[in-house]
């Protein structure tokens, strides 16, 4: 597996999500979080669980976000939240889950989610990218800052590709998150292939 995070985007996807999907876990990425935040409960669970399938078929871990109901529901160990979804989470559900994740946009929100018991973060926006139109990035030293700030793994995320990666590594971070690449890539194991090489060839 590479240190690459594939964060999903359903609206994103030019071909059939799941067809998608199963793209991409076959290019074995770090972890697979299913962010689909505009769904019901009802219609999250029904993905998720074959999203789940998906990724149980090729042993690439499914990292659930945002409905801690359906994923201890679901039985899933692995959950990625918002920093205020996670404030609100009580021990009892935070027991439920081995891995815990979180979107931290500070410092301050970095070091809160170490302290309620997140395994990792992600950090962004470090490059433009469409998603946050109209937003400056915050770069590589305010990613630098955050990787000193903690001791849990970092992820960076927000305008990710092969040719910065390197930049996003040296700066401290364990890896990165890719959005709409991964959605839209045609052959998502040649795509991530690109970040390895890039990574070799800057060491």
């Amino acid at each position: 597996m590479c240190d690459i995070i594939c964060v999903t985007n359903r609206h994103l996807c030019k071909n059939d999500f799941l067809q998608q999907i199963e793209k991409i876990a076959k290019a074995y990425p770090k972890g697979i979080i299913l962010r689909e935040k505009d769904l019901s409960d009802t219609e999250y669970e029904a993905l998720a669980r074959k999203v789940m399938a998906i990724c149980g078929e090729y042993d690439v871990p499914c990292i659930l976000h945002s409905f801690v109901d359906v994923a201890i529901k679901l039985n899933v160990d692995r959950i990625h939240l918002p920093v205020p979804v996670l404030m609100d989470m009580t021990q009892e559900q935070k027991g439920h889950f081995s891995v815990i994740g979180a979107s931290c946009h500070s410092v301050e929100q970095a070091q809160l989610a170490e302290k309620l018991g997140c395994t990792y973060i992600t950090i962004g926006h470090i490059f433009p990218t469409d998603c946050k139109k109209g937003l400056a990035p915050r770069g590589t030293d305010f990613l630098k800052d955050i990787c000193k700030s903690v001791s849990i793994p970092v992820y960076a995320i927000g305008g990710i590709n092969s040719d910065n990666f390197s930049l996003v590594m040296n700066a401290g971070a364990n890896g990165g998150c890719i959005m709409s690449g991964l959605m839209k890539a045609s052959n998502p194991k040649d795509y991530l292939d690109r970040f390895d090489k890039e990574v070799i060839n800057d060491v």
